[in-house]
């Protein structure tokens, strides 16, 4: 594989460059970088510049509003947008809601969610993880029953990520208990979140934000309409959805933005005199790092070339998601090194300013980062999808 640009993919590069630096505000970069919470207004802003501009959704068919990039043009653009500071476009609709309905969803459903996930005209959330019931997805225990033309769901999620912006969610529900193996019997939902009987709780952080939530349904009348797929068999739809979660979690240009400011960080901190990326064992495991993250980027290509051919993600997107996130931690720890003391500061301190932008939230960051390689299926099931899947263990 060639990893060299073409002059046609150069030129690509200077022009969403340039978009970016035209059409980014200065605010909202310097949330970004900094790592400030980004609030609902913030994320659905730069969605729906992006959506103006026709960029939001570069990997949906051209006739919803896809690019009909090549795959190197794609991987250029979320480079961009990551080395740049762009506020994340929210991954629940975009990426994992849209790729099930163009799959599985009804014309009806097409017409009618995709228009107003591209436009930003409404914010989903994930119905997936509860308690007891988060690895061990399959043992989800959030009934719905049919009762003529609706289904009345009872239970609770939990977790759920900016569920408190959340006006729709998409949940994995048990339609029906008495089956052989546990995954037969669920079902997929899509569920306005103004329905009555939904309560969102906040779950405060270490860090005292608040990014995840419970759920609760008590019994909550959703259309029959809604149902994505069939009845009882949402599993295929779930494991359909994983895929494509999995395809993000590996954050390949956002590890190269914060390896190369580890690398600033560890050049301006001293030890024994000296800068602390003089360090030998310092130095090697920097080194390390940048090395799985050179493989795990060209890895990430070669998927993505086989999205381009019209293959979904398989089982062995598992490795993306395995590498992608113990990079990130390992990333993080390396700052934390780096920053010494410093990393406790949760507001700057006296002396060198950009340093002390760089740690002030740096400990609070490594904290929620430890949640990595647990989301989307964590790295010990990972590693079993690809024993049984790929390897055939």
């Amino acid at each position: 594989m060639d990893l060299n640009y073409s002059p046609e993919e150069t030129a690509f590069r200077d022009e969403v460059r340039g978009w970016i630096r035209a059409n980014l505000p200065d605010a909202l970069r310097d949330k970004v970088l900094n790592y400030r919470e980004l609030s609902k207004d913030d994320l659905l802003s730069w969605h729906r510049t992006l959506a103006k501009k026709g960029w939001v959704a570069p990997f949906w068919p051209k006739e919803w509003g896809g690019t009909d990039w090549t795959v190197v043009q794609r991987y250029i653009f979320e480079e961009e947008c990551e080395a740049a500071g762009c506020p994340p476009v929210v991954a629940f609709g975009v990426r994992m809601c849209a790729p099930v309905l163009l799959r599985f969803g009804t014309d009806a459903q097409k017409q009618r969610f995709l228009p107003r996930i591209y436009n930003g005209d409404d914010f989903w959330v994930q119905g997936y993880s509860e308690p007891g019931s988060g690895s061990d997805l399959a043992s989800l225990k959030t009934r719905a029953v049919r009762e003529g033309d609706h289904y009345v769901v009872t239970g609770q999620k939990i977790w759920t990520t900016l569920g408190h912006y959340g006006d729709w969610i998409f949940c994995l529900v048990r339609t029906n208990a008495n089956t052989e193996k546990r995954q037969d019997g669920i079902s997929f939902l899509l569920i306005d979140m103004k329905t009555p009987g939904i309560t969102v709780r906040p779950i405060v952080l270490m860090d005292q934000g608040h990014e995840v939530n419970e759920v609760f349904f008590d019994e909550v009348k959703v259309p029959a309409e809604h149902l994505v797929h069939e009845q009882d068999k949402g599993w295929t739809v779930a494991k359909y959805l994983l895929g494509y979660e999995r395809m993000g979690t590996g954050r390949i240009a956002f590890s190269k933005r914060e390896l190369a400011r580890v690398k600033d960080m560890a050049g301006k901190a001293m030890k024994n005199g000296r800068p602390l990326l003089d360090d030998p064992r310092f130095r090697d495991r920097l080194s390390r790092v940048e090395v799985e993250l050179m493989a795990l980027e060209i890895t990430n290509m070669r998927f993505l070339d086989q999205l381009r051919g019209g293959r979904a993600p398989g089982a062995e997107v598992s490795l993306l998601k395995i590498k992608g996130t113990e990079i990130q931690q390992a990333i993080t720890e390396l700052a934390m090194q780096a920053a010494g003391p410093l990393a406790q500061a949760f507001r700057p301190v006296n002396g060198d300013e950009g340093f002390d932008r760089l740690t002030a939230s740096l400990f609070p960051r490594y904290c929620n980062l430890r949640k990595a390689t647990i989301y989307a299926g964590s790295n010990e099931i990972q590693r079993n999808i690809i024993a049984k899947a790929t390897l055939g263990l």
